[in-house]
């Protein structure tokens, strides 16, 4: 964790490098148990009108990057990160759609954050953030999709073992595209990792506390193949896969490989 946030002196690294910041991975085969062919909103007023061929099986891979725009600020202590993640889902397989991108989410972060070094239950806090962050999915209405939330981020050491908790609060939306998304995709986030050799297992959960009916969780298993190849399975169950099915609960199961982990 020391590494990847520069906690220590000794992993300050400068300003204005790009790195990798959330995994970055590519599932070639995904397989979902619910096509989400009419999208649509609580209120209505954001849903398709039309129902789209999509295949049970599509691409899926995400990319995501940090950089350091300024360091030991206020007293010395805190580091300024700006982060860009994105997430497609891709027809691939689909001739009569022409192959197209089902999905994509743009989700840009400013991120401020801070070294910790507190004993709670025989390992350590090693960070605390602050984090301004917004999500869409860049389409037209009725399909269009964006959320601005404001999240806290408490990270946790021991051993091979990492803990990420993040819980948010939703910035009001005069114009609200994606009604009830605390509701299904939830309030928090918490993320529990571990590494073992070469074998690494991460889980990401996301829960509302309004409701123990919907939420998330995504499981992931990093293996290697060969040298620097690793492979990379994932489990996902829940609602909030991506934007457009933030209200659509579904099991999938991907296959692919990895190119950076947390």
């Amino acid at each position: 964790m020391s590494q990847k946030w520069e906690l220590d002196s000794i992993d300050k690294k400068g300003t204005f490098r790009l790195v990798s910041y959330r995994p970055i991975y590519l599932a070639a085969a995904r397989w979902s148990s619910k096509r989400n062919a009419e999208p649509f909103n609580e209120s209505g007023e954001f849903s398709s009108r039309d129902k789209n061929i999509f295949n049970n099986i599509e691409a899926k891979f995400q990319i995501s990057f940090k950089t350091k725009l300024l360091q030991n600020i206020l007293f010395g202590r805190g580091d300024l990160w700006i982060g860009y993640s994105q997430k497609a889902h891709w027809q691939v397989y689909n001739k009569k759609l022409s192959r197209a991108f089902r999905e994509l989410n743009y989700e840009p972060e400013i991120i401020l954050n801070f070294p910790m070094d507190i004993d709670v239950f025989k390992g350590k806090i090693r960070t605390f953030g602050v984090i301004l962050n917004h999500q869409s999915n860049g389409k037209d209405i009725p399909l269009s999709r964006s959320w601005n939330r404001i999240i806290l981020n408490i990270g946790y050491e021991y051993k091979n073992w990492n803990v990420n908790f993040r819980p948010w609060y939703r910035m009001p939306d005069s114009e609200d595209e994606n009604p009830g998304i605390t509701t299904y995709v939830g309030d928090a986030e918490l993320e529990v990792g571990a590494n073992f050799g070469k074998h690494e297992f991460y889980t990401i959960i996301n829960h509302s506390f309004h409701t123990f009916e919907k939420g998330n969780i995504q499981l992931n298993y990093v293996f290697p193949i060969h040298g620097h190849l690793r492979g990379h399975a994932q489990v996902f169950h829940g609602s909030g896969e991506t934007l457009i099915d933030y209200n659509v609960s579904q099991t999938t199961i991907g296959i692919g490989v990895s190119f950076a982990n947390w």
